[in-house]
């Protein structure tokens, strides 16, 4: 198999005849001429596949593009739960999967489980359930669980495992690999990778649950533009590249913060202090350039946050530019200091100095 970056470079690659172009542009026609495989642009488009065909590479799987990643939770989640289903999520994961359940599938009366990521997984804990659902590394927290292990239990007990990859991106880690049935991800982090795309993807290694996916997608109407969908091929190229740097970011940042007096709760799953190391080394292929840590208040993470001149005040992660995000603003079960902080791709010793400098 090549390697990480000569795959991303090349994955769903267009037509190769010559006087065709090297890149494929993006096919913008929502209605094709009747006879081929194309016929309306909310039910396929040659730009979708393109990317689905780069995205299920890496994954290793059939994937499905989506609208954003919410738009691939909930459809996931209304093409595999049916009435009175149990379904297992993170407790401290994404709060919009947590809200979306409660508030948008009651009709269902599932039964809801929510198990922090780190929680001792049991035969107990998943006895019943349709789904089980995790997410790891979890955000904002960055705990892991063992998927591999969560999977055993969960098809012991008759049900599916969909793992949430945003945070590890199909090159950290790749779930279907490690036992995992579903893997989805909000492409608009670090996949696309730029700041300039919603997007997200559901990969699955069973091809009658992608055709489910594709035709509950088409009926649901939660399709990706094309536009978007190039762009993020785009930036997928670099996807190598770019995690490389951020890792390295990272891991640099890490070591900066470890120790000084006003941070608490520094988390990183690529350290080896980390208490969630363990697991991640063997699971994970890379890690990736999200780091969190926590000051002694609100008023104090956002004073950081103003200081700093490379560092911008923005609720997402994974793309060029270093930011930083006080999740309780959003209503994450964290402390109002908390700090999720993403690693851009600027230079280590630049990123590290105006970090410091804005803790003064």
């Amino acid at each position: 198999m090549t390697g990480d970056g000569t795959r991303c470079v090349h994955a769903g690659a267009g037509d190769e005849r010559p006087g065709s172009p090297t890149v494929a542009p993006p096919v913008l026609a929502t209605q094709f001429h009747l006879g081929g495989e194309h016929f309306y642009g909310r039910a396929a488009n040659p730009t979708w596949e393109a990317l689905e065909s780069a995205i299920g590479d890496l994954d290793g799987g059939h994937c499905v593009v989506y609208a954003s990643g919410m738009a691939a939770t909930s459809s996931l989640l209304r093409t595999i739960l049916g009435a009175g289903d149990t379904v297992l999520l993170p407790a401290d994961g994404y709060y919009l999967t947590r809200a979306y359940v409660r508030d948008h599938l009651g009709a269902l009366n599932l039964t809801v489980r929510e198990v922090p990521t780190s929680a001792e997984w049991t035969p107990e804990l998943v006895e019943g359930a349709r789904l089980v659902l995790v997410e790891t590394p979890s955000n904002p927290g960055l705990d892991v669980c063992d998927i591999a292990e969560v999977a055993r239990l969960a098809h012991a007990a008759g049900a599916l495992v969909a793992v949430d990859n945003t945070t590890a991106t199909p090159l950290g880690q790749r779930p279907l690999e490690l036992g995992a049935d579903i893997t989805f991800a909000s492409d608009t982090k670090a996949l696309s990778g730029h700041s300039d795309v919603v997007l997200g993807h559901i990969s699955t290694a069973d091809p009658d649950l992608a055709t489910r996916l594709r035709a509950e997608r088409t009926a649901s109407g939660a399709v990706p533009g094309p536009f978007e969908v190039w762009l993020a091929h785009r930036g997928l190229g670099t996807l190598d590249l770019r995690l490389s740097r951020q890792a390295d970011n990272a891991a640099a940042l890490y070591q900066a913060l470890r120790g000084h007096p006003r941070v608490r709760g520094l988390r990183w799953p690529g350290a080896a202090a980390d208490p969630a190391h363990p697991i991640a080394k063997h699971q994970m292929r890379r890690f990736g350039g999200v780091v969190t840590f926590e000051l002694e208040s609100a008023a104090a993470a956002d004073e950081f946050v103003a200081k700093a001149k490379l560092v911008a005040a923005a609720t997402s992660f994974g793309g060029l530019h270093s930011t930083a995000d006080r999740r309780a603003q959003w209503g994450d079960p964290v402390p109002e200091g908390l700090l999720r902080f993403s690693c851009g791709c600027e230079d280590a010793a630049d990123l590290i100095a105006d970090v410091l400098a804005a803790l003064r």
